[in-house]
């Protein structure tokens, strides 16, 4: 514990150290303190991950938090290894994203710090288990995360969405708040390990509400799609690819206490896995903002790891053990999987941000050409997403499958119903998934510029931007082609909930036939390139259909790829559409607009919020701005309380 405890002490000084440099220097430093912090974590965790070992120690804080114990097991290791190695890499790509700040005369300091403390809380998260403690690091967590997500606070949405957030985060923490005192109450111990066996139906409901809050999942939601598109892509790549992983931390830290699930709530978790799964490639499909998409893409890969838990906890609830090793690691795989390649694509997502000044996929493209760097690693990351072998992303979703075909074997009718339709929904969720990379590559990288933003490009981003993404890619290629070295870093967590052994042959066979494709795709690749070597390709526009003047009016756009699938897929979203009705033979000029609404906050989030402000707007008059107002109310509440206390005694 020595040296996570060294590793925490590094961060925090390297973030303050940085106050008193340069604005050119600062992340310099913060490359160097946090590579080292990185390195001096990764000892004790692969040595726990190897080892199925447990690391504790514990710290007097007072008689409100009392003996705070801090515990590395094999389930806090595995995710404090993805925390360190996508902050590090977070902070190189800070470097470049943040230098025309910097030109611009912006202080990034504060925001530095911040990144650093943003780290430190979730690592906190992770070794915290002591109810107290937890709920600090959780809060610490929360208001960090808020804060450098409104880095540009000086445009209204970025506020309005950093508002939404902070509000959502501590409606999540209300319940778990609950959720803690009622364990309190029950065990009479501030420490997770008096929770073994012990937690109840009732509240790990509720403990699922609020961390299901901070994962995203559907309809706890509306919070993701709104921060992440605002916040810098550094922050937003942080947030989505780690940061939402801590509320299924906080589900499997509590489900490890629960001992076997029933089966009630074992179904229902697999119903809100599936439901988060097909809403969010859904509204992913439906959006022309491709860091919106990537937002809503994220509450779809939540959705398959909560699926891939829910398989583990059937697994356990009916006693088939092969099922629920594949479920969980299923899920753990998939946690190791998304921190990856949706990393990756938020990166690549910054970097035409940074070279196009545009999140809207209509205004761009043919960015292959000047970004080809940029436009390989999304084109990897794309097929990484969409679970397309050789990468990282089929493997987990193969596992998970494997799991739900494994249910079969347990005879039970009712069990084979569920999971034939789970499959064909999933199924559903993977042929989505590729719709919607398909559409953003092609419409961000292929064909001709759609405006004079897409014109104007003509360099990619700096290969300290680069680096990075090609670190992530290689990774995502590597685990795919050779995921039985890869699952041992799942194996230990997943044995905390079930006690057999781990697939390594059936992936043994997988990696052969993933590297087989891999080399036949480079063969295929290095022949074309070589019987092309020394000759002029002639370009000829696709489909031209002899017309030699194309323009980029006649497009595909991100509307008119999508719109024949989610044209029978109506009954899910609401669409608004605003156009021009043509009225003339030869109209001069005409428009089109559509918008997606999303289903759960049009019924269920926006309601509350205008209830919400009905009831707030009737005690506008008590914030009068008169000083000698506040001081009666002050005095008034102080004789109440004084009255409320003599009361009591008498």
């Amino acid at each position: 514990m020595t040296l996570i405890t060294s590793a925490i002490w590094v961060y925090t000084i390297g973030g303050i150290l940085q106050l008193f440099l340069k604005e050119e220097n600062k992340c310099n430093l913060l490359i160097i303190t946090n590579f080292v912090a990185a390195a001096l974590l990764a000892m004790p965790v692969m040595f726990v991950l190897a080892n199925n070992a447990v690391v504790e120690s514990s710290l007097w804080m007072g008689m409100l938090v009392k003996n705070a114990i801090f515990r590395l097991d094999s389930l806090s290791a595995f995710f404090i290894l993805i925390i360190a190695g996508i902050g590090f890499l977070g902070t190189i790509y800070s470097k470049s994203y943040l230098a025309p700040y910097i030109e611009k005369g912006k202080k990034i300091g504060s925001h530095l710090f911040l990144f650093n403390l943003f780290i430190v809380s979730m690592i906190l998260v992770t070794l915290s288990q002591n109810i107290i403690f937890f709920l600090i690091s959780w809060e610490l967590m929360s208001f960090s995360s808020f804060l450098l997500m409104i880095f540009e606070n000086e445009e209204k949405e970025v506020r309005q969405s950093g508002i939404n957030y902070l509000i959502t985060m501590h409606v999540g923490v209300m319940f778990l708040t609950v959720g803690f005192i009622l364990m309190y109450l029950k065990t009479g111990s501030l420490d997770f390990a008096s929770f073994n066996g012990k937690i109840s139906e009732l509240v790990f409901a509720i403990m699922f509400i609020g961390f299901g809050i901070k994962a995203g999942i559907v309809p706890l939601h509306s919070w993701l799609p709104k921060a992440h598109p605002v916040a810098p892509t550094h922050i937003s790549a942080l947030m989505s690819g780690v940061m939402i992983k801590t509320g299924i931390y906080g589900i499997l830290r509590m489900l490890f206490y629960t001992g076997r699930p029933t089966i009630t709530i074992s179904y229902c978790v697999l119903i809100i896995g599936l439901l988060s799964a097909f809403f969010g490639i859904l509204y992913a499909v439906a959006q022309r903002n491709y860091k919106k998409m990537l937002a809503y893409s994220s509450i779809e890969n939540i959705g398959i790891i909560i699926t891939g838990l829910a398989v583990g906890m059937l697994g356990l609830a009916y006693g088939n053990y092969v099922m629920c090793v594949l479920g969980f690691l299923g899920c753990f795989m998939h946690i190791l999987n998304h921190s990856i390649f949706k990393t990756l694509m938020f990166f690549t997502a910054g970097s035409v941000y940074t070279q196009a000044h545009t999140k809207d996929m209509e205004k761009l493209g043919g960015l292959v050409h000047p970004m080809k760097g940029t436009a390989l690693a999304f084109l990897l990351g794309s097929i990484a997403i969409s679970a397309l072998p050789p990468f990282n992303g089929f493997i987990s979703e193969f596992l998970i499958y494997l799991g739900f075909l494994n249910s079969f074997s347990s005879h039970n009718y009712f069990l084979f119903t569920v999971m034939v339709a789970a499959i064909g929904i999933l199924a559903f969720v993977g042929a989505m998934a590729l719709i919607a990379f398909t559409n953003a590559f092609s419409i961000i990288f292929l064909g001709s510029p759609r405006t004079e933003k897409a014109e104007h490009v003509e360099n990619d981003v700096p290969s300290v931007m680069l680096l990075p993404i090609y670190v992530l890619a290689f990774c995502a290629l590597v685990i795919g082609l050779f995921p039985q070295m890869f699952v041992n870093i799942a194996a230990f967590p997943v044995l905390n909930y079930v006690n057999v052994i781990m697939p390594h042959k059936l992936l043994a066979v997988i990696s052969t036939f993933n590297i087989s494709l891999f080399v036949v795709i480079a063969a295929v690749l290095g022949l074309r390139a070589l019987l092309l070597k020394n000759k002029k390709v002639e370009k000829r526009e696709t489909w031209g259909c002899g017309y030699q003047f194309p323009s980029a009016k006649i497009q595909y756009s991100a509307n008119s790829f999508t719109r024949p699938f989610l044209g029978f897929l109506t009954p899910f979203f609401i669409r608004e559409l605003h156009f021009t009705q043509i009225k003339e033979l030869f109209p001069q000029k005409t428009s089109f607009k559509s918008r997606i609404f999303d289903l759960f906050e049009y019924y269920i989030v926006k309601p509350i919020v205008i209830v919400d402000e009905f009831i707030i707007s009737k005690f506008y008059w008590i914030q009068s701005g008169h000083t000698q107002k506040y001081l009666i109310y002050g005095v008034v509440f102080l004789v109440l309380a004084i009255a409320l206390l003599i009361g009591g005694k008498i």
